[in-house]
């Protein structure tokens, strides 16, 4: 049973298939079948496992980041899982340097955010390199920890400040981040964030084993 004091860092819990068929019930954007059972979940499980971090919890985050990947910033050719560099900044017209942006043709206006080219190869190594920054301070990660992590960072930088100031779920938010004061955190204000995310595990980790 996931808390919003759950670990960043621990073991698989539930099964590929209960992740995909979670998302698969409910409205999930563009995405087929395919992409979810087939891409997007395996990669989360492949790239989470060697480097430590719970595979369902950030299965979890994406889906409540992305709405269950209905959002805009989820879509194709976004594909960002979890509101990477989407600051709430916007404009109406287009960026002299539209790079770090995205037109949103829902909302017609432009908007500051990362765009991934793949979920396997860049927007998931993205999250999980990001979710190892906030869990482990700088010099205490393994090799593979430390490669991910250096990926993860080239899409968007991260204050070394920050590095080991969220251990658990909950201290992603920014309001429960020791650091909070000074801009630490995944979610601003994120208060809840943490029982947010445990919710969703909760309901994969409920769902029947095929």
């Amino acid at each position: 049973m996931y808390t919003a004091d759950s670990p960043i860092l621990g073991p698989q819990t539930a099964a590929m298939d209960q992740m995909s068929r979670y998302i698969l019930s409910r409205p999930h954007g563009e995405y087929t079948e395919k992409d979810i059972a087939d891409v997007i979940i395996p990669a989360y499980v492949r790239i989470c496992l060697p480097v430590g971090v719970d595979p369902v919890l950030a299965v979890a985050q994406m889906i409540h980041e992305t709405g269950n990947l209905t959002s805009f910033w989820s879509q194709r050719p976004q594909r960002n899982p979890a509101g990477i560099g989407v600051t709430g900044q916007w404009q109406t017209h287009q960026p002299a340097n539209p790079s770090g942006w995205a037109y949103n043709s829902q909302r017609q206006r432009w908007e500051a955010g990362v765009s991934f080219a793949t979920w396997a190869d860049d927007a998931i190594p993205a999250q999980i390199g990001r979710l190892l920054a906030y869990a482990l301070r700088e010099g205490s990660e393994t090799p593979p920890q430390r490669e991910l992590i250096a990926k993860a960072l080239s899409y968007r930088p991260f204050p070394r400040a920050f590095r080991g100031s969220a251990q658990t779920i909950k201290q992603l938010g920014r309001a429960h981040n020791p650091l909070g004061a000074q801009g630490a955190g995944w979610a601003s204000p994120g208060h809840n964030y943490g029982e947010a995310i445990a919710r969703i595990a909760n309901q994969i980790l409920a769902v029947p084993l095929s």
